[in-house]
């Protein structure tokens, strides 16, 4: 899977911000977000919000071009609630049926769902700056990871879902 590739890559590359001990960060709030609800919500949860999120960053790209998607990976990428990082990709509307999606494919409450988009909008954008390079304010264009996940090639091979369980794999959390 060519996104999980250039994580593992940006881990293994000094030059980028990867670390082992920031993808067990972001793994491990995505567990306690997700609390009892399994793997296999886990995974679909994340799947879910992956693909808002590119869409998201797609249309800035387009709008904004590629500045605009750094500065964003860089201002809200984290692993706590940031409620600004949901509203700078997503309208009020755009929102509820991110929301309403995650519920209606695991089962969760569609409220509860709207209220962990706060962390794991943050979540999903820190793992999208493990390419960024090292020591630099912007490496437009630069970051692995970024890029596979925009899947500039159009392949449509790009879940964040499965990329999250395979991590979790290579870290041995499973």
């Amino acid at each position: 899977m060519p996104l999980f590739d250039q994580i593992v890559g940006a881990l293994n590359n000094p030059e980028q911000q990867a670390s082992t001990n920031q993808l067990s960060t972001i793994l491990n709030t995505v567990q306690q977000l997700s609390g009892g609800q399994g793997g296999n919500n886990q995974q679909v949860m994340m799947s879910i919000v992956g693909n808002y999120v590119r869409s998201a960053l797609r249309q800035k790209k387009a709008s904004g071009g590629e500045s605009q998607v750094d500065s964003l990976l860089q201002q809200f990428a984290g692993t706590g609630a940031n409620p600004a990082a949901v509203s700078a990709l997503f309208s009020p509307d755009q929102q509820q049926h991110l929301a309403q999606d995650v519920a209606d494919r695991t089962g969760m409450n569609a409220a509860q769902v709207q209220g962990m988009l706060a962390t794991l909008v943050p979540v999903v954008l820190n793992l999208l700056a493990a390419g960024q390079r090292q020591n630099t304010s912007s490496a437009v264009g630069g970051n692995s990871v970024l890029n596979a996940f925009m899947d500039s090639d159009g392949d449509g091979d790009v879940d964040l879902g499965d990329a999250m369980s395979m991590a979790s794999r290579y870290l041995g959390q499973r």
